[in-house]
């Protein structure tokens, strides 16, 4: 009888041994972790605290998502299937390819990672880190003679309430810089800092568009997440190297013996096809957003909604309405209003302006306007606030 017990409890063991699961399931969040932590346990201890950093970094800089819960989602998505050694091999390309110092046959350096959050407070969170506010400094990198700097090292610090910079180690601070000009965002990077000799973000000047480029100065905007809150700073204004920004080459014309040639019809047509032209407004844009914007101080709103096809905008109804749209508007005061981008048939218009409602109350506002052309007339087809102050 004894052994009849022994069997079956031998026999239910393997079962439950064959029961686990051996790559990812994705099609829930709770089959996700379920399956994530049945891979872990059978993995040797150091090995399952890399397998945490691997899904780490994937999590931070593998998805494009925002929050935890949509990375997630995201995440598990992206795992769905894959084994263990394949979710290393790509932890470990993420990694090279956003300049990470991380490799899953490193030693453990992440510290205490666990994508899905710590049901038990462990003894040291290294990521809990006691910092008042954040520091950015800004570097040139040198080039040569003729052309002068080639870009800019950009490199966040943790600071006390004197100014001191933080120290500490082990962590992984998920660190983001947005990178924008004149209202227009640029670009956005992601990075760990572990440490105080974190070596920031590299911007090169070759792959900035000058077109895009307000006044030969960005903005940097950084952000470090800790345990407890997330350190921003934003540096403005920050001059960079017209001579050595990105310019697209010439467009190739076509020889001039060429150019007004009329193509000739095609069998059993009179006339040939007519050439398809791009269309192109022949006002200036920052005239158009000016008179938009004084149609809408005077309460001409009819003018100023015939002015637009930005489709949030929704009917003129919900355009002019006087509690929620532009019918609630008194006065409009433009301090400055600039174009930083402008092609034929498309252009951005920057303005920074003090609005005052039916009530009395001011909001100063810099906004940037899109716009296009239509019938050789500008109309503004999109309208993002960069900044509001009341």
């Amino acid at each position: 009888m004894k052994y009849i017990k022994y069997a079956i409890f031998s026999m239910l063991l393997v079962l439950m041994v064959g029961c686990k699961k051996t790559s990812v399931d994705g099609s829930s969040r709770k089959s996700f972790q379920e399956s994530i932590n049945d891979m872990a346990s059978s993995l040797p201890t150091l090995k399952q605290v890399k397998f945490n950093e691997a899904l780490y970094i994937l999590k931070t800089f593998g998805v494009e998502a925002d929050g935890d819960v949509a990375e997630i989602a995201a995440l598990g998505k992206l795992l769905d299937g894959k084994n263990t050694a394949e979710i290393f091999a790509m932890a470990d390309q993420v990694a090279q390819k956003n300049g990470i110092a991380w490799s899953s046959t490193a030693p453990p350096s992440l510290g205490e990672m666990n994508i899905f959050g710590n049901e038990v407070a462990s003894e040291k969170d290294p990521n809990d880190i006691d910092a008042a506010a954040l520091n950015i400094v800004v570097r040139n990198i040198a080039g040569d003679s003729l052309t002068g700097s080639k870009g800019l090292i950009i490199v966040p610090q943790l600071v006390d309430n004197n100014g001191n910079r933080v120290e500490f180690e082990g962590a992984a601070l998920e660190t983001v810089m947005e990178v924008s000009s004149g209202g227009t965002k640029l670009s956005t990077s992601k990075n760990l800092m572990q440490d105080p000799a974190f070596r920031g973000f590299t911007i090169l000047y070759a792959k900035l568009p000058k077109e895009k480029i307000f006044e030969n100065k960005i903005d940097i905007k950084l952000s470090v997440k800790t345990t407890k809150k997330v350190l921003q700073m934003i540096k403005t204004g920050i001059p960079v190297n017209g001579n050595a920004l990105y310019t697209p080459p010439a467009p190739v014309t076509s020889d001039s013996t060429q150019v007004n040639q009329i193509p000739e019809a095609a069998p059993g047509l009179e006339n040939p096809p007519a050439p398809t032209t791009t269309p192109k407004a022949t006002g200036d844009p920052k005239a158009a957003v000016s008179k938009f914007l004084s149609n809408i101080s005077s309460q001409n709103l009819r003018a100023a909604f015939d002015a637009s096809e930005n489709p949030n905008w929704g009917s003129y109804e919900r355009f002019s309405n006087p509690n929620s749209g532009f019918g609630s508007v008194k006065n409009i005061n433009v301090k400055n209003i600039a174009v930083p981008y402008h092609k034929d048939n498309s252009a951005n218009v920057n303005v920074t302006y003090d609005v005052t409602d039916k009530n009395g109350k001011t909001t100063s506002l810099n906004v940037t306007y899109g716009l296009k052309a239509v019938n050789n007339n500008w109309k503004i087809t999109t309208y993002k606030i960069n900044n509001s102050q009341k």
